[in-house]
């Protein structure tokens, strides 16, 4: 099928103009720069989507943006459905993905069962598969039944490994599984909160969450970057909040970046690290205010402004390669009793949008521009799952993952209108700027219209 989407601003990592795109068969196969000849139907298109349909304002026409990767979210299905009320099914989660803008999601393990085999892979993505809704590649766990004991028969298949919160404590099997994951190519997702025996005296002493989690994460950032330096495989450190932890981060990257200009082999060791969303707007105030053991709790724990604003450096400065949701659906009387995580698809890009590229207010303004935000959520996150020449572009020969974006529509966050079965959000109730107006995969609408 042909479609035009004609006369909107397309943007993308490298581009910010006016020009129509032309899908056929699922693909972009040509871009036009410039305004349209909006009276014709010169492509004899079955359907053509007009920037000017979906401008709110004066401002100009919708953003034409590629669609977003998410390497870090939770599906909860299987396992977790159950009765009434729902955490959320594989329809729900997939719904809510495209809501929010994502065509293309990593879902972590740690499902009943835990997805720890090739085949856990296989079956939750051909289910997937089956709704044609949202690309999911579900995560492998490192261990069988993520217990942290023996390792799961670690095979081709999962796009990336993780034991999402359980960071394995035996450094030999820790060892052992980077080097699995070297042999297969893929990735470990590590969600490094282990801190070892500083972390754990500081929890026996009585220590408040915010101190030890802060011990964990840095210690643990620190044991990971050193294992997969000895293992030569890939690292990826998920949900980054702390200021000692991105500093960490940045001496490695650069202590590889000098070994590759002197000419010497990692063998194989490549770190990468993501920053969700709410630790790039929010803070420990927050947490507090929503009650920092019910509804503001999630982990690693919103930090202190000062942490805030090192994150948002380390995302300026290349430190931090992309933004990812950690999407945790919950019930609300799970809520209640302090689970943590928060729902992350439907708020993620308008919340950053409106911090860091629109901001305005008594905080630093705009410290990236929109081709920066689709960089950090779309082109650089589908080339770390290997997608670099597939998606994450508006570009000729490339799939047609696109998302229509009104910039700026102003709207107050009601989590009882989410897609998703969580309506656990800390951005209840915020006005936020940016909305998705409709979702394209492979070129067919799949949201909005």
């Amino acid at each position: 099928m042909r479609v035009v989407l004609r006369d909107f601003r397309i943007v993308d990592e490298e581009t910010d103009a006016l020009g129509t795109v032309y899908v056929e068969d699922g693909r972009i196969v040509k871009i036009k720069p410039g305004p349209a000849n909006t009276g014709e139907n010169e492509w004899n298109a079955a359907l053509i989507i007009d920037g000017a349909g979906f401008s709110t304002t004066a401002a100009g026409p919708a953003a034409l943006m590629p669609a977003f990767v998410d390497l870090h979210t939770h599906f909860r299905d299987p396992g977790f459905p159950g009765p009434p009320p729902e955490k959320e099914t594989l329809e729900s989660a997939c719904l809510s993905a495209l809501a929010g803008g994502f065509t293309t999601a990593v879902c972590m393990a740690n499902t009943i069962p835990v997805i720890d085999s090739p085949e856990k892979v296989l079956a939750l993505k051909k289910r997937s598969d089956a709704l044609g809704l949202v690309d999911l590649y579900p995560a492998m766990s490192l261990t069988r039944g993520m217990e942290g004991k023996e390792l799961s028969p670690i095979g081709p298949g999962p796009l990336m490994l993780s034991e999402d919160g359980k960071d394995l404590a035996d450094d030999a099997l820790f060892l052992a599984a980077m080097k699995e994951a070297k042999r297969i190519v893929v990735p470990i997702s590590c969600h490094c909160d282990y801190g070892g025996p500083e972390a754990q005296a500081a929890k026996e002493a009585g220590q408040p969450r915010i101190t030890w989690s802060r011990i964990e994460e840095s210690n643990a950032v620190r044991r990971v970057i050193e294992l997969g330096e000895k293992a030569g495989c890939r690292i990826h450190i998920a949900h980054l909040s702390t200021k000692e932890a991105a500093g960490w981060i940045r001496a490695a990257k650069c202590h590889s970046k000098v070994q590759a200009q002197a000419g010497s082999t990692s063998g194989g060791f490549r770190l990468s690290c993501e920053v969700t969303p709410h630790n790039l707007c929010l803070t420990d105030e927050d947490a507090r205010r929503l009650g920092d053991e019910s509804w503001g709790r999630v982990n690693p724990p919103l930090q202190s402004e000062e942490d805030r604003k090192v994150l948002i450096e380390a995302l300026c400065d290349g430190t931090i390669d992309i933004i990812a949701t950690d999407h945790a659906p919950h019930s609300n009387a799970d809520k209640e009793k302090g689970v943590p995580g928060y729902s992350g698809f439907e708020t993620a890009f308008a919340a950053v949008y409106t911090e860091l590229v629109r901001s305005s207010g008594p905080r630093d303004s705009s410290p990236i521009d929109l081709k920066r935000l689709s960089f950090l959520m779309s082109a650089n996150p589908a080339r770390l799952l290997g997608f670099g020449e597939d998606r994450g572009r508006v570009q000729a020969g490339y799939r047609a993952d696109l998302i229509i974006v009104d910039t700026q529509a102003c709207w107050t966050v009601d989590p009882a209108l989410f897609k998703t079965r969580g309506k656990n959000s800390p951005f209840a109730g915020r006005k936020l700027y940016g909305k998705i107006l409709m979702t394209l995969r492979g070129g067919r609408v799949v949201f909005g219209g």
